[in-house]
């Protein structure tokens, strides 16, 4: 396994080796969990050279948000993507991304998907992270790149993206890792208290329970079972921002289940975000 931080050694190395070699690309911010090294092995399967990059991006993070606490976590990561057997490990700096500063850096828009749920609670989230996306792909060029679900809006933005800037790029899915309890991995999990960390998994039960009361019952009561259901979570600690039905390939808001949905959720318990989402499919059973 090689470490780069350099964009022209990232290039030279991989320009070596890509005629022979598929590439897939995993891009992180660090701090590392078994959810980032399950789209490391599902990369390992999709392609000969597996490139993880770890970078905290300032552009995607607001004014009062965590971006100087963020865990960085580097030795660690390092160790756990070398017994992963990850090829290349790219960490560039901030300057190697933004040599002229994010705030003067262009920046990518994906709109409509990127305006409802996480896109109204944070403004200019997904530009920042569409940007330092579409400049990793160009320095890496991958043939594969894996994200995975639980950021499911993230997602499917990556995936609009690709598909408008016509990149030859295929995007894969990966599944959400998830504790024994439920509650899905996420690096910023490390901020819940003791007593938190066992609240938190309600979130992942409240989505199962409002999917199976969706399923079976008239959409006309989605209103009322997702309102019961952030009032509950409020009662339990949480504020919620939102927990809402949405149609799955556009984010609109979902009025039947004729096709394929996801139920969203956001919720700070103490000073910490959480997100999930479950997928529901138009026959009203869960996508897998």
């Amino acid at each position: 396994m090689i470490v780069v931080s350099d964009n022209k050694a990232l290039r030279g190395h991989l320009d070596s080796v890509r005629e022979q070699s598929r590439v897939a690309f995993v891009p992180t911010m660090g701090n590392l969990h078994d959810g980032h090294l399950s789209l490391v092995h599902q990369a390992k399967a999709a392609a000969d050279i597996v490139v993880v990059s770890i970078f905290v991006n300032p552009m995607q993070f607001g004014k009062e948000e965590d971006l100087a606490t963020y865990p960085r976590t580097i030795d660690a990561d390092v160790a756990a993507l070398k017994a992963a057997d990850v090829d290349v490990v790219f960490t560039p700096s901030i300057a190697d991304i933004y040599p002229q500063g994010d705030q003067a850096h262009t920046a990518i828009r994906v709109p409509f998907l990127g305006e409802p749920l996480c896109g109204a609670q944070r403004p200019g989230h997904f530009d920042g992270v569409c940007t330092v996306v579409y400049k990793l792909f160009r320095l890496v060029q991958p043939d594969v790149a894996v994200f995975g679900e639980k950021d499911l809006q993230q997602l499917l933005i990556i995936q609009k993206m690709v598909q408008d800037l016509s990149l030859d790029i295929d995007i894969q899915q990966g599944l959400t890792s998830r504790a024994g309890d439920g509650l899905a991995l996420s690096s910023r999990n490390q901020y819940l208290s003791d007593a938190e960390r066992q609240i938190a998994p309600r979130l992942w039960q409240t989505l199962q329970d409002c999917a199976q009361m969706l399923r079976g019952a008239p959409i006309v009561s989605a209103e009322n079972t997702l309102a019961q259901a952030s009032h509950n979570l409020a009662a339990a600690g949480f504020t919620v921002h939102y927990l809402e039905l949405r149609e799955l390939q556009t984010l609109t808001t979902a009025t039947d289940l004729s096709r394929d949905c996801a139920l969203f959720v956001a919720a700070t318990l103490g000073a910490t975000r959480l997100i999930d989402n479950v997928q529901i499919s138009a026959t009203g059973s869960p996508i897998p």
